[in-house]
């Protein structure tokens, strides 16, 4: 098991960790990280092991292992790996984490400002997609973009709540996503509340306060099959 430090504090950028395993891949687990696994739309984190001895290796994106419980650092080609027992100083490559960071949160207003089944979604550095099951609407760019913005600019606070799976089970509204359903089995899950206007699972890393993700545009909306509508955002910049 690795203990997921994100998930109680996703600002914090660096941990001492020991290396429990290397797997049959070269990927490497450690008891605690920072660093996020590719998951729910949002991309592994990048970053660096530092050893005692100094030398650095290099972090080229993170994964989930066999199981839920399992956090696999996965290194850049080349590079030589630590033992099994070393003592590491784990860091993020916190300027990427961040902007994922903004843009997950926007994802969970986007679907506030339009409040349709998602069918998909995909976080980047920059820019983020959600897909609507949405067959007949007329989507302008122009007004979600402002209705977006107004929800940023209203500095919401942004907090992280526990479900059992039974709660959940009792509240199926709060899951808005068509194709993915919240990981069960580890008798709770994790809601995200955005002050009064959002709350629904995700196990993601979330900005404090709507006010830090920046101003965003609607890049451009398509139809993608009879019944989706992708409506693609990039930071105003």
């Amino acid at each position: 098991m690795t203990i997921p430090l994100f998930r109680d504090d996703a600002y914090q950028t660096t941990c001492t960790a020991t290396v429990t395993d290397i797997n049959d891949k070269g990927g490497i687990i450690l008891d605690q990280t920072v660093f996020y696994p590719t998951g729910g739309g949002q991309p592994g984190d990048t970053g660096t092991l530092t050893l005692k001895d100094g030398s650095v290796v290099t972090i080229a994106t993170t994964v989930k292992g066999d199981t839920p419980e399992q956090i696999v650092l996965v290194p850049a080609e080349g590079q030589t790996l630590p033992a099994v027992g070393d003592t590491v100083t784990a860091e993020i490559n916190w300027t990427v984490r961040h902007r994922l960071m903004r843009m997950h949160t926007c994802l969970h207003l986007l679907s506030t400002v339009l409040p349709y089944p998602v069918t998909g979604g995909q976080v980047s550095d920059g820019k983020g997609r959600l897909d609507f099951d949405l067959p007949e609407a007329s989507l302008d760019k122009e007004d979600i973009t402002r209705q977006l913005n107004e929800v940023i600019e209203g500095a919401h606070p942004v907090s992280s709540d526990w479900i059992t799976d039974a709660e959940l089970d009792a509240k199926p509204d709060l899951v808005k996503t068509m194709s993915v359903q919240p990981p069960r089995g580890a008798g709770k899950v994790r809601l995200i509340r955005v002050g009064d206007v959002d709350l629904q699972p995700c196990g993601g890393t979330h900005v404090k306060n709507t006010s830090e993700i920046g101003r965003v545009l609607v890049r451009k909306i398509e139809k993608k099959g009879r019944q989706n509508r992708r409506v693609s955002l990039t930071f105003d910049e």
